[in-house]
């Protein structure tokens, strides 16, 4: 994640059901469900004006560090996510092993 994002908190919205990073007004989302013992991410978005930044990635990474602590796992229904776990295997320790993708991460 790029320096800049650091600092910078992890949200979990719960009434709107996201994990979220605010930059300059402007956000970068995760949509989740959450179960006792998983949390599954459906869609990552961030507002046009984070476009390019690197926001979108340091909001998955966040949530991904926010998943791991909460002993939970993953079902990275959101492609962005799935992808980015594609390309950082280290994270797939979190993935949930019943997840229908499991083997192509």
């Amino acid at each position: 994640m790029k320096p800049e994002f650091e600092n910078i908190p992890l949200v979990k919205n719960e009434s709107k059901k996201r994990f979220e990073i605010e930059v300059n007004g402007h956000f970068a989302f995760i949509d989740y469900r959450e179960t006792d013992s998983q949390i599954i991410l459906i869609h990552t978005e961030a507002d046009p004006e984070l476009a390019g930044t690197g926001a979108a990635v340091a909001v998955v990474e966040k949530t991904l560090v926010y998943i791991k602590e909460s002993l939970k796992k993953l079902l990275p229904f959101c492609p962005y996510v799935f992808a980015y776990i594609k390309k950082h295997p280290e994270w797939k320790r979190i993935v949930d092993v019943t997840f229908e993708r499991y083997d192509q991460l």
